[in-house]
């Protein structure tokens, strides 16, 4: 009689099972259109592949493609469906690694002097698809490391040997589709044939293993799907991606600037992106301050030790700038956290706990080193300010503080009409030395901001290992306009820097206690999140946030006095406004502004001087009328309003 094993459904529901039973098997015993669309499954949170045996009691999940385990399995083997077309078109090729991504998968390849170009890219789609209707199976073996290293150095693949060293003396597992075999952890879907439009989407440089000394190697990335449809939407997306690009449309509407004599990867705010920056800095410093919050400034560098102590250095030492020695020895780091500045604030005097909680918050500059092929506009650089704020409360308090932050974040994205999936980020409890502190303090932070999470009724899921060093952290994953997903806002609980700094308070009991601080960023970083506004907004921003509100045209030089008085009447208000007095027809002036997005027009020609009006132009809608200056101070007073894009 063969053993018995227990199978738990994501229901809570389990049943018992012959030992050895594959998911394959699982899904056809549940229903027809489950086995047919089935992918992979998850099996006591390892992802797997459908044909597997499971042999011991597990808690299951069959991943289908509307799942994100799901995508990453089709795509993981659409990599390999990629690599072995190129094997078949250019023999001899060399396989880094090949990994499915947030949308698709790449591919690091070594082909020696051929570069790679557009009609290659196509005949590698046509090869991808013939191999993919063979309909074959992905096959998993398990092999010796001996065997592995032997088939790869047989084929001279001196990449996947490199790999190889890092597992040596352990068992190997490897995957053979077709003709082609490689070095794979794995999962992959059952066979070829799901895998139906294919798009190889761009030819990248990439350095092997990330490092400026290895060689630099060809990254083929693509995209494929179930249905043409699909391809055809997420194609679509790309080309809008494309058009709201934010360093294409910075510098069309002048909003900063990027020079190789400054250095990559610092921009610099020229004068209208300066304002969309302090528009969004004056936005939160006021809810911060209905909140609580208490303004600091700190400095750029700080004392190397001091970061020592949080752990700063050396833990994030490689994406950090060298120390900076002075002549009597003492050493300092560019600042790429804020959080210990902070720390000796808070310390600077005796604390209560009536003094508690302290909230301190900071418009801080960070620098972190980021290599020069993973810099991109103002989503990654090397010089950028972060929306600090680090709350110091008693544990009993700290449930409401992070429902608190929480609920500053959830109104910040609100504002902004932006959609938002939660992340609980937890601690790797299979890998505990890469955390600070004690596991009473991180059991008790992962309860806390999961009873939050439940009390506040948010739509979360949990991150396994995405916690930082020192604490667990709720994440707020943004999805923009166009439906792609940005990581912005974070809330982050930490028992770990109270006592590296031993900060303290005294008690209702008299004795000395260690307030839990909770970190906290809803923009993330200023530069990423106005580089994300930018394509949120296609460049179109709403009234409060554009750095030219309106612009005067008159249409001849005889309306120009009056133009001045209705320019001068709109600034005194507060508000941004430009006087177009050039000697150009009035058509093009129109044309010429709505290609730089201005929110409005106001057009002044005889009949609004005799009326004592102007007349209004607004982006994209047209002529909506004239009216007096002091209804248009009026309309514009009321758009405004940051708040009125929230209720």
């Amino acid at each position: 009689m063969s053993e018995k094993i227990k199978i738990t459904f994501p229901d809570g529901t389990h049943k018992e099972f012959d030992s050895g039973i594959t998911g394959t098997q699982i899904a056809e015993g549940i229903s027809r259109g489950l086995a047919k669309n089935a992918l992979s499954i998850s099996v006591n949170g390892e992802v797997w592949d459908l044909s597997r045996p499971i042999r011991t009691d597990a808690e299951i999940i069959i991943h289908t493609w509307d799942s994100l385990q799901g995508k990453s399995t089709y795509w993981h083997s659409s990599a390999h469906i990629m690599a072995e077309a190129i094997e078949s078109n250019f023999p001899g090729t060399k396989f880094g690694i090949g990994p499915a991504i947030e949308n698709g998968f790449y591919y690091d390849i070594d082909m020696g002097d051929h570069s790679l170009t557009a009609e290659d890219l196509k005949q590698l789609e046509d090869k991808m698809t013939e191999l993919a209707k063979r309909d074959v199976p992905f096959e998993r073996k398990e092999v010796s490391w001996d065997e592995a290293f032997e088939y790869f150095t047989k084929k001279g693949d001196q990449y996947k040997l490199e790999l190889l060293n890092d597992f040596k003396g352990k068992q190997i597992s490897m995957y053979h589709q077709g003709n082609f075999t490689d070095l794979c952890y794995g999962p992959h879907i059952p066979t070829t044939g799901k895998v139906k439009n294919v798009k190889l989407l761009s030819i990248a440089g990439a350095y092997w293993r990330g490092s400026e000394k290895n060689k630099m190697l060809q990254r083929i990335y693509g995209i494929t799907f179930p249905t043409k449809q699909e391809l055809d939407d997420y194609l679509f997306r790309i080309e809008e991606a494309k058009r709201r690009d934010h360093r294409k449309l910075g510098v069309e509407l002048e909003l900063f600037l990027l020079s190789p004599k400054v250095g990559g990867g610092l921009p610099i705010w020229l004068p209208k992106g300066t304002i969309i920056r302090e528009a969004l800095e004056n936005f939160l410093r006021t809810e911060q301050r209905k909140r609580g919050y208490q303004s600091v400034v700190t400095p750029h560098i700080g004392n190397l030790q001091m970061y020592k102590t949080s752990g700063h250095y050396p833990y994030y030492k490689d994406s950090q700038f060298a120390p900076i020695t002075m002549e009597d020895g003492e050493q300092f780091l560019l600042k790429p956290m804020n959080c210990p500045h902070h720390h000796q604030i808070y310390a600077s005097k005796p604390r209560s706990y009536r003094d508690l909680p302290v909230r301190l918050a900071e418009f801080g500059t960070v620098y972190r080193y980021e290599q020069s092929g993973e810099l991109n506009g103002l989503t990654r650089v090397r010089g950028f300010t972060q929306d600090d704020a680090h709350i110091y409360c008693a544990h009993d308090q700290l449930k409401d503080e992070i429902k608190r932050t929480v609920e500053l974040t959830q109104f910040v994205f609100k504002t902004f009409n932006m959609q938002v999936t939660t992340r609980l980020s937890y601690r790797d409890e299979k890998n505990m030395d890469k955390y600070g502190g004690n596991a009473e303090y991180w059991d008790r932070a992962q309860k806390e901001i999961k009873e939050a999470a439940d009390e506040m009724g948010l739509d979360y899921f949990i991150g396994v290992g995405e916690a930082s060093f020192y604490g667990p952290k709720i994440d707020f994953m943004v999805k923009d306009a166009i439906g792609r997903t940005w990581q912005l806002g974070t809330v982050q609980v930490d028992y770990v820097m109270p006592e590296r700094f031993e900060l303290e308070y005294t008690g209702s009991d008299g004795l000395k206690h260690r307030p839990v601080i909770i970190h906290r960023a809803p923009f993330g970083s200023m530069e990423r999140f106005v580089g994300l506004l930018i394509e949120h907004y296609a460049g179109e921003f709403p009234l409060w946030l554009a750095p030219v509100q309106a612009v005067v045209l008159p249409i001849t030089d005889s309306q120009s006095e009056y133009a001045k008085s209705v320019v001068t009447k709109l600034q005194e208000k507060g508000l941004r406004i430009e006087l177009d007095d050039r000697n150009e027809k009035i058509g093009y002036k129109i044309r010429e502004h709505e290609m730089k997005k201005i929110p409005y027009m106001v057009v002044i020609g005889g009949k609004e001087i005799d009326s004592n009006t102007v007349s209004v132009r607004q982006h994209k809608k047209g002529d909506i009328g004239g009216m007096t200056v002091e209804q248009l101070i009026q309309r514009f007073s009321e758009e405004n309003s940051v708040y009125s894009n929230t209720n």
